[in-house]
């Protein structure tokens, strides 16, 4: 509920309860569809949790509470006559203590806290999970070198340490296994992860409130981001899943695949790709990458571009705007309470006191970028005069973009309120 702080302190009183309705961050499709002249209902929800919520590199990990940044509970729908269908998938940052705080970098340092009780926080995030869903299926999409691969030997030793029989691990190094364009590769995970499927199962009831069958347990999936190619897994999952729910419901012979009704499969695709962009859009500030495959089935050329346009783009939002959204977030949540008092002044508002010295150093790389691309363009007198201005606008640009690099945590758009909120608590 994303608006309890704002509505909390209201008496729900009969004359105003109408009024106070609870607010989720998600993304939800209800759709009327039909196979074989048989209509049914589709539908698609997620809800994004409220706890230890932020924007892509200004929240990870896990709290002191075990919860985990862009924790996400996706439901598929399923109803045909007096039959209801569901099926629950979850998505959550690793649930250690890490960071990747922005720096003009365009993958910043992973930094794990191995101070910290990562153990305890870490048992916390499965005890409440455990409590909600029961078991737990991991998957782990994250790379096994470099950064990520540090961070994923981390999580599976801390796994190891939890030592709970109602935790299995699945790692998975999806760009390894699918690089080169090889997705089809991803059928191997689907393919291992079968039988937990069939074993923990799906909800089904009938409108006399009999039960048929319940879900014991839930796929937890993860990459770094917990959206792009947590995506494309869960949509092949949940694809899966509603095959053998038609299936049951003799919506499908145990012939037939989803993908033999076009108008169905396309509208299958394209709902679990909008769910992914939209997502994508609330934590990272841009639609997913790789929401071609999802939405086709396939890597096209375009997907390929447009990836390359949301990355821009997402480097931009992380460097230069995620601060102020992270603020806002916390404000509206609650996490940072203004003191009545406070910020009468806009000087000594700590939102409004942005520390701008620094903003003359993009303008004057940009400057000395350009004339370096006009004394490669425009020839000089002599050979040497053109080489020395060229040597000397490249020379000029590398040194301002390298001071930009080394104040790049000075430069970026970071959250004014988390320090006060860390005061606060302390």
């Amino acid at each position: 509920m994303w608006n309890y702080h704002l509505i909390r302190t209201l008496n729900p009183t009969k004359e105003i309860s109408n009024f106070l309705i609870p607010i989720i961050l998600g993304f939800i499709s209800l759709n009327r569809v039909e196979i074989a002249g048989k209509s049914f209902e589709f539908g698609l929800i997620s809800r994004r949790s409220s706890s230890n919520a932020g924007t892509r590199f200004n929240v990870r990990g896990v709290d002191e509470e075990g919860n985990v940044a862009n924790f996400v509970e996706t439901e598929q729908i399923l109803n045909y006559q007096d039959i209801k269908c569901s099926y629950v998938q979850v998505r959550g940052s690793i649930p250690l203590f890490w960071s990747q705080k922005p720096n003009l970098k365009y993958k910043p340092p992973i930094l794990v806290n191995e101070s910290s009780n990562q153990l305890e926080a870490c048992k916390k995030h499965f005890s409440n999970l455990m409590l909600t869903y029961n078991q737990q299926v991991c998957i782990n999409l994250v790379n096994q070198h470099g950064s990520e691969g540090r961070l994923e030997k981390f999580y599976s030793e801390m796994l190891k340490m939890l030592n709970e029989p109602m935790i299995r691990y699945e790692y998975f190094d999806f760009h390894k296994q699918c690089g080169s364009n090889q997705w089809d590769r991803l059928s191997i995970l689907i393919n291992r992860l079968a039988n937990d499927q069939d074993s923990l199962g799906y909800f089904c009831i009938n409108k006399n409130g009999s039960v048929f069958s319940t879900q014991r347990g839930v796929f937890r999936t993860n990459c770094i981001d917990c959206l792009d190619r947590t995506n494309v897994v869960q949509g092949l999952l949940a694809k899966r899943m509603l095959h053998i729910q038609l299936i049951k419901l003799n919506l499908l012979s145990e012939t037939e695949a989803i993908d033999y009704h076009d108008n169905f499969n396309n509208l299958f695709r394209n709902v679990w790709a909008d769910n992914g962009d939209i997502l994508s859009i609330q934590y990272a500030g841009t639609g997913a990458l790789k929401s071609d495959f999802t939405r086709t089935g396939k890597r096209t050329t375009y997907g390929m571009m447009r990836d390359g346009v949301n990355s821009l783009q997402r480097y931009f939002l992380n460097n230069f705007n995620d601060g102020f959204r992270q603020d806002s977030i916390d404000l509206v949540l609650g996490n940072y309470q203004v003191a009545p008092n406070e910020c009468i002044e806009l000087e000594k508002c700590p939102i409004a006191n942005e520390n701008k010295k620094y903003l003359i150093l993009p303008i004057v790389s940009l400057g000395t970028f350009s004339m370096f691309i006009i004394s490669l363009l425009i020839p000089a007198e002599t050979f040497q005069e053109q080489f020395s201005y060229v040597l000397f606008w490249g020379l000029a640009t590398l040194v301002t973009l390298g001071v930009m690099l080394y104040l790049g945590q000075e430069i970026v758009d970071s959250p004014k309120l988390v320090q006060k909120i860390k005061n606060k608590k302390d």
